[in-house]
């Protein structure tokens, strides 16, 4: 049974469809200089896409559009390449003054938008695009916790279609909620908001997880707890193979850091490790594997990974775009740079955090960038 109590106490609050149409002379946000200290392998380039004030997360319509979300700026956003040039010529408003809409997810050609304690629904939403009318929304579920503490959400379906997989972060650093069994979980829903419950446990704050494209097997970053050290927890990529694994937080962080608080002595044996340990506090957000051939064969496969950055680690690190490289036995042997550059490592000072990744159907990778609010398209030249 749908749930409209949310909208009928009125907390769409005013969404209106507007168009913006920025039309890109310029770099949007980024200066030329800021883009050409962007450091990638031999043979690629990277170029601004769009300009998208606070892009978060993104996922691509049937038609072409690109839907992302926000956290600071409440708005959902559609950008179109309206002239075949690889740049997103249109970027409109779809939604406004939301609840931290970061994830966005396409079934059937509806769009299906996460706020903090709400899954919202656009039905039709490209033919709305085309029309320039607002798309009425529909409230999926209304009753997510509140926290705003992790409370931002990535969502995305499975590649069948079946379930919407959601993520309630823990609503602290640490801390072990027993009375809500839905904190530090990724939880799935029906399309239709029916049968919800809990897919995997002890995820202290995922903000970005995809299926392998040959095994159908979910994988996921996690964010590991702050006020342990500069070094200590690594944030995690893990891989969920089926439902009901627990994942380790508060009691195990990576593979072998007891919680000085919620820690026991068998936690890092009992619980289910990670497929790899990442940098400690990179802020490990959206990830993508690269299912395009436009790269390399090499990078057949690979999962892309979008560092958001260190926020309380004495030397910043993340603020980058890393890649692990799988192996056939399902393993994880590699972890490296792709692409770097929006932290100035002398000065110890940012001014761009990638966020979300997203493969387009041309191969070219997208990249998006809350703080200088664009998005960037990360093509091979050869």
């Amino acid at each position: 049974m749908l749930n409209f109590n949310g909208f009928r106490r009125g907390l769409v609050r005013g969404l209106v469809f507007a168009q913006v149409a920025l039309l890109l002379t310029s770099c949007g946000g980024v200066s030329a200089g800021e883009l050409a200290a962007i450091e990638l392998p031999p043979g690629f380039s990277i170029e601004v896409y769009a300009e998208v004030p606070g892009a978060r997360s993104m996922v691509l319509g049937p038609a072409g559009t690109v839907f992302v979300g926000s956290r600071s700026k409440g708005k959902v956003y559609a950008v179109r390449d309206t002239d075949g040039d690889a740049r997103g010529d249109q970027v409109h408003v779809l939604a406004r003054e939301l609840n931290s809409p970061n994830g966005v997810a396409i079934r059937e050609g509806a769009l299906y938008v996460a706020e903090i304690s709400r899954i919202l629904r656009f039905d039709a939403v490209e033919d709305a695009v085309d029309s320039g009318s607002a798309p009425a929304p529909v409230v999926v579920r209304d009753d997510l916790p509140t926290d705003e503490h992790h409370g931002w959400k990535f969502i995305a379906f499975d590649p069948a279609g079946e379930w919407l997989y959601v993520p309630v972060g823990a609503p602290c650093n640490v801390c072990q909620r027993d009375d809500d069994e839905r904190y530090a979980s990724i939880l799935r829903v029906r399309p239709d908001g029916r049968e919800l419950e809990v897919f995997a446990r002890g995820v202290r704050n995922t903000v970005g997880f995809a299926w392998h494209p040959e095994t159908g097997e979910l994988w996921f970053t996690d964010n590991g707890r702050d006020r342990l050290g500069d070094d200590v927890p690594p944030d995690e990529l893990n891989h969920a193979p089926t439902a009901g694994l627990h994942f380790g937080f508060p009691h195990c962080h990576g593979r072998a850091v007891l919680d000085p608080d919620f820690g026991y002595d068998a936690a890092c044996d009992e619980l289910a490790p990670p497929a790899r340990e990442l940098g400690p506090h990179v802020a490990a957000l959206g990830m993508r594997f690269y299912t395009g051939e436009q790269f390399p064969e090499e990078y057949r496969g690979d999962i892309f990974i979008a560092e958001h950055g260190s926020w309380n680690r004495t030397v910043p690190i993340g603020y980058r775009v890393t890649r692990v490289k799988l192996d056939a036995d399902g393993g994880a042997p590699s972890y490296e740079m792709f692409a770097s550059g929006w932290l100035d490592e002398d000065r110890g000072e940012d001014w761009g955090r990638p966020v979300d990744v997203l493969v387009m159907p041309d191969g070219a990778l997208l990249v998006s960038d809350d703080a200088a609010g664009v998005i960037y398209r990360i093509h091979y030249t050869g």
